[in-house]
């Protein structure tokens, strides 16, 4: 009988042994699972940290199309201003060839009323003179006009010098004499006043 007790014994004791985990082992199962959370940390970090990357990268490409919006507004408003504005200056000059087609005939009349005024009759002139004030007058409606020249200062950008005279008695660079009568149509120069203009005499040695 107290044989049989010790043999229980000794393997319930063997049992134990078997059942309780080494020391060592115990500590490496430890490190092993903190070398795991440590290595979930970092994949964590490293997913989140890429998903930052990414949410970013989003944000800017969000604001280069934004401000790529905002550029093609801006070009389209501005080509529909200057179209707007070619449109309202091609009304706004949309005779003006008309009326530089017409200027031969006004000067044609004038130069005849000038010269021939001594041969006609006073009727045949006053009715020629009518018909080159009334021309005038309904080009001078749609924007016609005439350029001041003779006793103004010479002005290139409405005066076409073609002969100079020295003079003492205006100052130098004055329209003197006009040749031609230049025109603006609607503030646009369509053809410039042809003139003599005044320079100063050269002193006498």
């Amino acid at each position: 009988m107290n044989d049989k007790k010790g043999e229980q014994t000794n393997e319930t004791t063997q049992e134990n042994v078997v059942k309780e985990a080494p020391p060592e082992e115990t500590d490496k199962e430890t490190t092993e699972t903190a070398t795991d959370e440590t290595k979930k940390k970092k994949d964590k970090k490293t997913k989140k940290s890429k998903k930052d990357e990414e949410i970013q990268a989003l944000k800017d490409e969000v604001q280069t199309l934004q401000e790529k919006l905002l550029r093609n507004q801006a070009e389209l408003q501005n080509f529909k201003r200057r179209m707007n504005e070619e449109r309202v200056k091609e009304r706004k000059f949309a005779n003006s060839d008309f009326a530089k087609a017409l200027l031969p005939i006004l000067d044609n009349f004038a130069l005849a009323l000038d010269k021939e005024k001594d041969n006609l009759s006073e009727t045949t002139f006053k009715g020629f003179d009518m018909i080159r004030r009334d021309l005038y007058s309904t080009l001078e409606e749609q924007g016609l006009k005439e350029i001041n020249a003779t006793g103004e200062a010479f002005d290139p950008n409405y005066h076409q010098a073609v002969m100079k005279e020295p003079r003492d008695d205006v100052a130098p660079n004055t329209v003197i004499e006009a040749f031609q009568t230049g025109y603006l149509f609607k503030d646009r120069l369509i053809r410039p006043a042809m003139v003599k203009v005044s320079e100063q005499p050269k002193e006498s040695e």
